[in-house]
This record gives structure tokens, sequence and C-alpha cells, in this order.
């Protein structure tokens, strides 16, 4: 313990910190890399061609970025968080859903101009084109999974029908591959432009595969993840134990989740990504998840020996980002599992739970948590009632400064519903807790 203390205040430079860096540096270097190539051979038939050519070769950059920001790289994920690169990744995918727009508008004005007539006459004859047929068909299937990724439709879709619609940007992917192969210049103009544009392409693919298909089959073969014991916690909340082989090798950190899934007790696709509720080891893994949908429901009916598929483990919400000897951790609900876990990692006294829940009853692993902190010595501060009931709200400024004076010398970690993660950050934001200090996990991945 003493060594991770004295590593927390050391540190120079913080992993996110790190993380963030490289990545910008990476999409500047390509970025000059893609505009110098422009600049050197992206002239077009004219000039409303020229800017249509320009808008292209930066949406397959952009695409690109896309995958590399789902590719799920371990290196990233731990540093970043893979809530936060999906958000990324839906900004970004609006950003390209805008600049493909613009490419295939600007290239029938730019047609329409050098033939002298009308623009409609223009995407007729276009569609008759492989190549330019190939984009429009990228285009609308893009076209779609933005608008249904919107928040006004997505809230009325179920996730799973989310899900599929989503995977159809891979056939959109294909499609703009072959569309750049048969179209593009910017990328033939020279030996380098097209050893750069193969290189690109095989690294954001070969990411996309490692890390979503050949890692997750891979580590499931490797560890054999079966249903030890179904342990019900409550009259809504059941505790899922699984075993495996080989657990020791698994780079899981208190304070992950993982993506669970429990083939012939549920459809594929039916998954869920559930934090570990204890910190992980070679006596197996832990999830505990509260009945809010049909699969989280059925936990509880999972026969032992089921097998157990797991993708992960995925999360920055770890001791990785400690910046301080002190930890305060925030719990709302069953936002308490990660932080359960990670009270095992904690060193001796210092720690603050703040545990938010409507009453006691609802206090999903209280006696855990209670007991873990009487081996640290850390304090519990049960958070009870509905926070319409109280004059001043439980997290409002002054509340939070009273429980914990010292708030702005600890590393502060929230996990809980959005409104009151929402809520609390911006209390630490009012109370000037550097931003460096504060760790928090967003249960939604879409």
């Amino acid at each position: 313990m003493t060594t991770a203390s004295n590593t927390v205040r050391t540190r120079t430079v913080l992993p996110v910190r790190a993380a963030r860096w490289a990545m910008w540096t990476f999409v500047l270097v390509n970025v000059v890399i893609v505009e110098t190539l422009f600049l050197n051979a992206g002239s077009g038939k004219n000039d409303v061609l020229t800017v249509a050519k320009f808008f292209g070769v930066h949406a397959a950059l952009l695409l690109l970025f896309q995958l590399l920001l789902v590719a799920r790289l371990p290196w990233l994920d731990r540093r970043i968080g893979m809530d936060r690169l999906t958000v990324w990744h839906r900004w970004l995918g609006f950003t390209l859903l805008w600049t493909i727009l613009t490419h295939a508008t600007l290239v029938v004005l730019g047609y329409a101009t050098l033939d002298d007539t009308s623009m409609a006459k223009t995407f007729v004859a276009l569609s008759g084109v492989p190549a330019s047929l190939l984009g429009m068909w990228a285009a609308a299937t893009v076209l779609v999974v933005a608008v249904t990724s919107t928040r006004s439709l997505r809230r009325r879709l179920r996730y799973e029908v989310w899900h599929g619609l989503h995977l159809l940007l891979y056939v959109a992917l294909g499609l703009s591959f072959v569309h750049q192969l048969l179209e593009t210049t910017t990328f033939t103009s020279s030996a380098f432009a097209t050893a750069y544009w193969w290189a690109l392409w095989l690294l954001a693919f070969g990411a996309l595969l490692t890390g979503r298909v050949v890692m997750p089959l891979w580590r499931n073969a490797y560890h054999r993840f079966t249903v030890a014991a179904v342990v019900p916690e409550s009259d809504t909340v059941v505790s899922v134990y699984v075993t495996g082989r080989h657990l020791d090798k698994l780079p899981a950190r208190a304070g992950q989740f993982c993506i669970w899934r429990f083939p012939g007790h549920n459809h594929w696709w039916s998954a869920n990504p559930f934090s570990l509720s204890a910190a992980p080891g070679t006596q197996g893994l832990r999830l505990t998840a509260k009945a809010v949908g049909s699969t989280s429901a059925g936990l509880r009916n999972i026969p032992t020996g089921t097998r157990a598929f797991v993708e992960g483990p995925y999360g920055a919400f770890t001791s990785l980002h400690r910046t301080r000897p002190g930890t305060l951790l925030i719990a709302g609900g069953v936002g308490i599992t990660p932080v359960r876990a990670m009270l095992e990692e904690q060193p001796t006294g210092d720690v603050v739970v703040l545990y938010r829940v409507r009453s006691e009853a609802d206090a999903v692993l209280l006696n855990e948590v209670r007991h873990l902190l009487a081996l640290h010595g850390g304090r519990l501060h049960l958070l009870t009632g509905r926070t319409r009931d109280n004059a001043t709200p439980p997290f409002a400024p002054d509340n939070l400064h009273r429980l914990v004076p010292d708030i702005t010398e600890r590393d502060v970690y929230v996990c809980g519903p959005p409104a009151m993660t929402s809520t609390v950050l911006t209390t630490l934001r009012d109370l000037h807790v550097p931003t460096q200090q504060i760790h928090a996990e967003k249960f939604s991945l879409t």
C-alpha cells in the first residue's frame, strides 16, 4: 500500500492526459499528411469538384477515426474510458454525416456546372455510374443510422433494434471503401500516397477486428467463463458469480465493467454492461445488477454451470487515475457496485464513501461496504430519502463540503444514475475541485 501511495504522490503525467496527447498527436499528424497529399494532387475538373474532393478525402479520414474510437483498444480504454470514447464517436459521427452530405452535394453541383445541366439530371446520370452509386448507398446508410441515433428517436427504439441498425455502418464502410478505390486520385497520386492510405486502412480494420472480434473470442476460449452461483441480494437485485481458468491472467481491475452474455439462456444480442462488484481475482468475477429490463431481470434465473461470454474488461473508473492520497467515493443506487470493488484496493484510512439511496432497504451490498470500510478505517455516509423532500439537496455544495471538508484535497469517484452524476459533477465544479481529481463513469454506452 505504501508503494501505491508514493506512486500517487510522485506521478507527473496523468494516464488520461498521456492518452489524450497520444490521440491528438495521431490525429494532427494524419490531418497534416492528408492536407499535404490533397494540396499536391487534389485538383478536380473545376473549382466545385476540387472542394468536393476536399470534403471527400476528409470524410474518409473521419471514417477511419470512427473505427479507431470503437475498436476498444485496451490502452486507450483504460485511460480514457469507453463511455467518453463512445461520446466522441457519436459527435464525430454527426460530423462525418455532414461532411459526406456536403461532399455528395458538391459532386452533383460540380458535374452539373461542368455539363451545364440541372442538378436533378446530373444526380440521375451519376446514379448510373457504379462508383458514384456505391457512394450514394454509403451516404444513404450513414444518414439512416444518424437519424435513428438522434435523441428523440433513440429513446423510442429498443436497444437491440437501434444496435442492429447501427451495424449498418459496417455496410456503409465497405461501400465507401470500394467507392474510394474506384474514384479517388488523391491517394493514388504517388507511391507514398498509396502506401499511406492502405496502411491507415489496415491499421483501422486491424484494430477493429482485434478489439471487437479476435480478442473477445480468444479470451473466452482461454478462460472458459462459467456461472458458479446466482445469489439474490434483494427483490430486484441479484449477484452472479462467474469462474473460469487462468483468471490470474485476466487484465481486470476493480472498478471496471464487462459486457456479459449468457448463450443458451438469453439471445446472443441480449448483452448488458455490468460493473464488477468485487475486485477480480483467481477465485472468479462477480457482477451485481438491478432488474431494469428483461435481460437483467432474467439473471436470477440463470442455471449454475451456464457458459458466460465476457467482453472486456473495460473502463477507466479505476485506481490507475488516482492523483491524491485521500479518496472520496460517491455512489447512487446500483452504482455502488464498482465503488464496492474499489474499496478492496484502497489504502488503509483516508477513504470516504457517500452512498445515496431512497431508503436503507435499497442500499445494495451495504454490509459488505461497511465491512470493507471497517477494515480500512474509512467512513460511510448513507444518504437516504427523496431529493424533493429535502430542504437542501444532499449533493448541494454546502452539504457536500460539510460531509467532506477536505474534498478539494481528494480524488473523487462518482458512479450513479445520470441525473445524480450530473448534479454531483456540477457541485464539484462549484467547490473548485481540480478537474484531474474528478473521475466519473456513466452507465450508458450509446
